[in-house]
């Protein structure tokens, strides 16, 4: 079969060209963002665990997620990383006395925008790891053997966060923004034009 002849209005464009457009166009910072939306705002506790000699000074931790921020970085796969803000409240109980701190950090989650069969997209997001997590643990932040005790436990509160949030990601609501089936919504939009 002969295909129809071409208008001289247009500019036409391969499949190909049309395909990554499309996916560059539907995968925007902001509709990548709004499917982790849920995340800010999240609130958990950590410990206490035993630290030290003799682990009698105690580990405390409340931990808050703030508002994500993403960039993305086109190369042959779009990719972005999130960046979501950490707030924690860190608590060293010396039995004989407290200490309270407020600490910053980040976790940086990883992600790729991909295409799926049959016609999916699909948002990956890397497991996040302890090397992930970054929290300002610095000598002039906290006082000299509190610096110790703080380096001591610094391991398990990233551990613990890293896996905080990667259950947060694997929430069903979050899964389901990540994959949006494309044919099902042109099929869709399809019908709703023509009735």
């Amino acid at each position: 079969m002969k295909p129809a002849k071409q208008r001289s209005d247009i500019r036409y464009t391969s499949y190909e060209d049309f395909g990554r457009r499309f996916f560059e166009h539907a995968v925007t910072v902001e509709r990548v963002s709004s499917s982790f939306d849920q995340i800010a705002g999240s609130k958990f506790d950590f410990g206490p665990i035993g630290v030290g000699p003799g682990k009698l000074a105690k580990v405390s931790a409340k931990v808050e997620l703030g508002e994500p921020r993403l960039e993305r970085e086109e190369k042959e796969c779009i990719t972005f990383e999130l960046v979501v803000p950490l707030t924690i409240d860190l608590t060293i109980d010396l039995q004989l006395d407290k200490h309270r701190f407020d600490v910053s950090g980040e976790i940086y989650l990883h992600l790729t925008a991909r295409a799926a069969e049959p016609l999916k997209l699909i948002i990956d997001v890397d497991e996040p790891s302890t090397r992930d997590v970054k929290i300002d643990v610095s000598p002039e932040t906290f006082r000299g053997a509190l610096v110790r005790i703080i380096a001591s436990v610094d391991l398990e509160i990233k551990r613990f966060i890293a896996k905080y949030v990667a259950k947060e990601i694997r929430k069903p609501e979050i899964e389901k923004a990540r994959e949006i089936d494309l044919a099902a919504r042109i099929d869709a939009a399809w019908e709703h034009q023509h009735v």
